[in-house]
């Protein structure tokens, strides 16, 4: 089966066998989306909360010296499972949004970098098989709310593609013409947020399906913004009226609760896929009015305080509808915390969010990338449950394929394993995963093998150590002129040892399996 997510156009799903529904078709159509009440009766929705930037450190259920009180996200381990060995797919977040909608590595694509502004196109191809699309074609009402950033195309007067960063590119948008690679024609039916991060980039304004309402009209004025040292990413951009940016994460938990209320009274028994895509907790750290100053732990602590606040809100929302027994839901965060955030947090409020982790974001060690995941779902995952199997949030489409029953195709999700015998408690002690692939913002790559994890790169693959402010963090760990890194997470987790020199066969296996890895287009077995 193959499925573009592409709003456009009538797509025909032939009849499939599923173990528990039996046979039965499904027709989809830009318009409709038809199938009987009987053949959703065992699909949970599924929410999917994506927070921005929030490290291993940052959660009180993951770090009990943290000095931000999270109790939302902490009821939400109480009441489902923890994973302890999770991971984002790179250590920046364009390319692992890129890969948890697609299930496959961002690397693949040659992107490097991040978008900003009016920056595209759509990572996501045309044609290719996405999250929300696989799980539309299972008769999910598909919506995201949140922060985008996997690129769109913007046109100017004359009709030409812009597809550049930058303030000059957002001053040459047309926007009486429609984004023609939107969510919505990426598998989502509805979409409101943002096309890069929020508050950070050029482009300050709201998308609502594939059209910008309410243009940017000025330059931002920046004077009446807060003042601290979570406070210096603001790009001086182009803005909406209306857009303030202390709010952001407030208007897009608005939609989401608008959305599930919607759903309560027109879903008509129908699933739902809701992907709540945050601004928090990315600099610049503007909490809402209702959170400033609710932490001990400053403007940044005030906003891992919101962010734990809209999952609650969400959560209560599932209940007050009668969707929460029959809801996976599912947390994460696309990468590691920000420098400023740490270094700051660490000196001024003795809260480390990437402990216990060597490095932050944009690094390859494991501060860069290992991330709280939570997931609860009533009566299938056990509550206060706690796994070790290494995943990857490429993991969630092939995850949420066995859930719903999709048959994925063998050239979709290549990086994407299974991951629902892990969350049912059903794998048995038995490593789902015997690879696991990262990468950086500079396309910098890395391998994990049970307890090994090789680099193969010098350094960070991300952020300098030997200059500015974050020299006082650099580790010795005996990699002298070496060009590559071997470390023994079991022996060794916060990668003090580079034990390239002692271990080289170690090193060379897992070296020509990341090449392999790469040539071949896949990590994951062929379907």
């Amino acid at each position: 089966m193959s499925l573009s997510g592409d709003g456009g156009g009538c797509l025909l799903i032939l009849l499939k066998t599923h173990p528990v529904r039996g046979l039965f078709p499904i027709f989809l159509s830009a318009f409709l989306a038809v199938a009987p009440t009987s053949a959703w009766a065992d699909s949970p929705n599924i929410v999917f909360i994506l927070a921005d930037d929030l490290g291993y450190g940052d959660v009180g259920c993951y770090n009990p010296e943290s000095k931000v009180p999270t109790p939302n996200l902490d009821r939400l381990a109480a009441e489902g499972m923890r994973f302890t060995d999770a991971h984002s797919p790179s250590t920046v977040c364009t390319p692992t949004r890129y890969s948890l909608l697609t299930g496959r590595m961002a690397f693949r694509t040659g992107m490097r970098g991040v978008f900003t502004g009016a920056g595209g196109p759509c990572m996501i191809e045309e044609g290719r098989l996405t999250l929300p699309g696989m799980l539309k074609a299972q008769g999910y009402t598909t919506a995201m709310f949140g922060k985008w950033h996997v690129g769109m195309t913007f046109f100017d007067s004359e009709g030409e593609p812009i597809n550049k960063n930058g303030l000059e590119a957002v001053r040459r948008i047309d926007y009486s013409r429609a984004i023609p690679d939107a969510p919505v024609r990426r598998g989502f039916d509805h979409f409101f947020g943002t096309v890069c991060c929020p508050t950070t980039d050029w482009l300050y304004a709201y998308v609502d399906g594939d059209r910008i309402p309410v243009p940017p009209t000025g330059i931002i004025d920046k004077s009446g913004l807060p003042k601290h040292p979570y406070a210096n990413d603001c790009r001086p951009g182009m803005i909406a009226p209306g857009f303030d940016l202390e709010e952001v994460d407030m208007v897009f938990l608005d939609k989401s609760l608008a959305f599930l209320e919607r759903h309560a009274g027109e879903g008509e028994g129908r699933p739902f896929f809701l992907f709540h895509s945050t601004q928090a907790v990315h600099l610049p750290s503007f909490a809402g009015r209702d959170f400033k100053g609710k932490t001990e732990a400053g403007p940044h602590g005030d906003f891992i305080f919101q962010l734990d606040h809209i999952v609650g809100e969400l959560m209560a929302a599932l209940e007050k509808h009668g969707f929460a027994e029959d809801t996976l839901v599912m947390f994460s965060s696309d990468n590691g915390p920000e420098v400023a955030s740490v270094v700051h947090m660490r000196g001024d409020h003795r809260h480390d969010g990437a402990r216990p982790w060597r490095g932050i974001k944009r690094d390859a060690w494991e501060g860069g990338h290992r991330v709280p995941t939570l997931a609860r779902w009533p009566g299938k995952i056990e509550a206060g449950s706690t796994c070790d199997q290494t995943m990857c949030l490429t993991d969630i489409m092939a995850t949420c394929a066995a859930i719903t029953g999709a048959e994925l195709p063998d050239g979709a999700a290549e990086d994407s394993y299974d991951m629902l015998p892990a969350l049912l408690g059903e794998d048995g002690g038995r490593p789902i995963r015997e690879y696991t692939l990262h990468q950086t913002i500079s396309l910098a790559l890395s391998i994990r093998s049970g307890d090994w994890k090789y680099l193969d790169h010098r350094g960070s693959g991300g952020n300098r150590y030997d200059r500015g402010r974050m020299k006082p963090f650099a580790i010795d760990d005996g990699s002298g002129d070496a060009d590559a890194q071997l470390y023994n997470l079991k022996d060794d987790p916060g990668e003090t040892r580079n034990v390239i020199r002692a271990h080289p066969e170690v090193a060379a296996r897992l070296k020509a399996k990341l090449d392999e890895l790469k040539a071949s287009g896949r990590s994951a077995p062929r379907r």
